[in-house]
């Protein structure tokens, strides 16, 4: 098993179970106590848990596995899921995008589109999201207008969520959007629901919309 697989179950477990204990996930993960114990000090130096003696504690945060430790999983899934969704955009249209590692390979696909090209200077298609990894990654192509929401940023996702992100959608969906790309989390019995934060989901309301569409591989 390579590490980040490794810190992936460690997170995971500790998401679901709130402690884990080393001797229990060496024996699970078939690799040495010391192993473990690095893979953990490696998390805790990043403050994404707390060391206990023999273990480790979730922090009393809000809990989500970051995204930079999902991105590679389940990359190929995830890239055949972008080049279809990409497929769905057409020039002029106002497209909505939440964040995760499934969103944002649809908008890598989509920044690299030659049928998406500027034409005489206009950019093809306009962009809202409250991602700021995605308007990192496509601000600088001059055929996406970009549109932020605004609001408090999460730092597992790297996506703004609160009232603002809620008020600019709202004047997004006055102007009406023709379709929004969401990702969501796989349940345990495969059934795809959207991720749903305490402060609100800037992207979740379908209102106005012409198309939603919610977009998962294995893992997000």
């Amino acid at each position: 098993m390579k590490r980040y697989e490794r810190l992936n179950t460690l997170l995971e477990t500790l998401a679901e179970k709130g402690s884990i204990d080393v001797d229990d996930l060496a024996e699970q993960l078939q690799v040495s106590a010391a192993t473990i114990r690095r893979d953990l000090d490696h998390l805790g130096r990043q403050q994404l848990l707390t060391r206990t003696r023999g273990g480790a504690v979730a922090n009393a945060v809000s809990y989500d596995l970051p995204l930079r430790y999902k991105s590679a999983r389940f990359a190929s899934e995830k890239q055949r899921i972008a080049q279809a969704a990409s497929t769905l955009v057409r020039r002029g249209m106002v497209i909505g995008m939440n964040g995760g590692t499934t969103i944002s390979e649809v908008a890598r696909t989509l920044a690299t589109r030659p049928e998406l090209s500027a034409e005489h200077g206009e950019p093809a298609f306009t962009l809202v999201t409250n991602a700021l990894n995605i308007a990192n990654e496509l601000i600088v192509r001059p055929h996406v207008k970009m549109v932020l929401t605004g609001g408090v940023a999460r730092p597992q996702s790297y996506e703004m969520i609160g009232p603002l992100s809620h008020r600019i959608l709202a004047a997004g969906r006055r102007r009406g959007a023709d379709a929004v790309h969401r990702g969501g989390d796989r349940g345990h019995q495969g059934v795809n629901r959207p991720r749903v934060d305490s402060l609100g989901h800037p992207l979740s309301d379908k209102t106005s919309l012409t198309r939603s569409y919610l977009l998962s591989a294995r893992s997000l």
